[in-house]
């Protein structure tokens, strides 16, 4: 994932997070305030540490290319 969709997504991420913290404030849920801002910042953290998985093209376990030489 690009450098700038990923920044962009985390800069939502902790918006929502923010927003969602705070109205939970409102309601008096002191408890899952602090379970939905650790939320966002743990999303934000693991985005930007466990790389996109990139799988090389297959076809049922086999290489293209490699069905038609066998």
């Amino acid at each position: 994932m690009p450098v700038r969709i990923k920044l962009a997504l985390s800069v939502v991420t902790v918006l929502v997070a923010i927003a969602a913290f705070l109205f939970q404030r409102t309601l008096g849920h002191d408890r899952l305030q602090y379970l939905v801002l650790f939320l966002g910042a743990f999303m934000v953290f693991a985005m930007w540490l466990f790389p996109e998985v990139k799988r090389e093209e297959t076809a049922g376990g086999v290489r293209r290319g490699q069905a038609a030489r066998k």
